[in-house]
């Protein structure tokens, strides 16, 4: 297109453009006519004022596009997203996804299912590959045309994991329906926690709060007069309370250790001196517990990133659990390991020693190998809950090795902070 032939277009273009603001351009040009006549101006600025305005009128105005493509209901620009295939939104679903089409047939998985499920593969049917009862009627229902559906599954291969699973139509007339598998073992998992925990906790002051009821009972009714029985249950109305004491006092401490966050900065702890602090203390309990308690740590300085105070709680329990449950007349020794970046503090005793299936439960609220030996040694089931606590909490681990009837070895890594 050549020059000459551009410049009606242009112009039209232009007409089109001032067309919308005639009235302010004709109110304009009348405004500078009467300046003019006033005035006694030059016409021709008049006229090169008016279309001047007018070209500035015919301007594209970017909030009056947008309100007008607005009101015109005009789309916006196609999103990065109407490129995506199914399989790759799939595919960013961090939930199992499976799509199955109107026989129960696979239509597609996503790489969650694949990993969580097993064998997912397109054209497998669904009620074959979920053989559980509440899978059934799910997928029953969903084939029956029904919209939405949902129930609870326990795949148990390769590690038990319990699946909330969620069923809906993909859309009107598809023959499709879709299946997300939302994982709720922690979920699950926390909360028997806490209803054992609750359980346990009730049963632990249960017992010491009956035996104080009865005991009071007693003394206020056929031993009130009897010297001799109100000596005896005096003394074990003293044992009860105190045993509800520690009780109370290691849940307040698992509860706060819960609660406040631990924050190191600089703070730093000298091992060795710790130690030999630790087993002064305790000299006392293992003279009556008939165990000598070896210091093997050796006199070299350690430090390590930490609090004293929950420290001192770490050691004080495994040697206390040490002297108690090792045999009467043996030895506890403490002695120094090394890892990789890490010190390690071990508590070795000559006890009975730990069955291999206790083990990995051990550390556990209110677990107990033996219920009955630990209340006699006014054990409260928490002791070793509260060291694994503390030590995860300095970023450390707990190793436990036993063998029955070689004794336990109890080691916490803790790592060495740089210099």
């Amino acid at each position: 297109m050549d020059m000459a032939s551009a410049i009606p277009d242009r112009v039209a273009w232009l007409m089109e453009r001032m067309r919308p603001h005639w009235r302010i351009l004709a109110a304009a040009a009348v405004a500078l006519v009467v300046l003019h006549l006033a005035s006694g101006g030059s016409l021709a600025l008049v006229i090169v004022t008016v279309l001047c305005l007018g070209v500035v009128a015919a301007l594209p105005d970017a909030r009056g596009a947008t309100s007008a493509n607005i009101e015109a209901g005009a789309r916006p620009a196609p999103a990065v997203t109407s490129g995506m295939s199914a399989e790759i939104l799939a595919a960013a679903i961090a939930d199992p996804l499976i799509v199955a089409d109107a026989r129960g047939a696979i239509v597609m998985a996503n790489g969650a299912a694949a990993e969580a499920l097993g064998d997912v593969r397109a054209g497998l049917s669904l009620p074959l590959k979920f053989r559980a009862p509440e899978m059934q009627a799910l997928l029953e229902a969903m084939l029956a045309g029904e919209s939405t559906a949902s129930a609870d599954y326990v795949e148990k291969v390769p590690v038990e994991r319990i699946y909330r699973v969620s069923a809906a139509s993909a859309g009107e007339g598809s023959g499709l329906f879709v299946l997300v598998f939302r994982d709720q073992s922690e979920a699950r998992r926390i909360e028997r926690m806490r209803a054992d925990f609750i359980a346990n906790a009730s049963h632990e002051m249960r017992t010491p709060l009956a035996a104080i009821a009865g005991f009071v009972d007693t003394l206020l009714g056929p031993a009130r007069n009897d010297a001799a029985a109100r000596e005896r249950f005096l003394v074990i109305i003293q044992e009860q309370t105190a045993r509800m004491a520690r009780l109370i006092d290691d849940l307040l401490s698992l509860s706060r250790l819960e609660m406040k966050a631990l924050e190191l900065g600089n703070r730093r702890v000298e091992l060795t001196e710790l130690l030999g602090s630790v087993v002064e203390t305790l000299k006392p309990l293992a003279d009556e517990s008939g165990v000598t308690i070896e210091n093997a740590f050796g006199s070299e300085p350690v430090q390590v990133a930490g609090d004293r105070d929950e420290l001192i709680q770490v050691f004080q329990n495994l040697l206390e659990n040490a002297c108690k449950y090792g045999r009467d007349g043996g030895v506890v020794t403490i002695e120094r390991a090394r890892g990789d970046g890490e010190i390690g503090i071990a508590v070795r005793d000559r006890g009975p020693g730990i069955a291999a299936e206790h083990i990995p439960r051990i550390t556990e609220r209110f677990y107990r190998v033996d219920a009955d030996s630990s209340r006699a040694r006014k054990g409260t089931g928490l002791g070793l809950s509260i060291v694994k606590h503390i030590v995860v909490r300095h970023k450390g681990r707990l190793d436990i090795r036993s063998r029955l009837g070689e004794g336990s070895t109890f080691t916490v890594f803790l790592p060495i902070p740089p210099r």
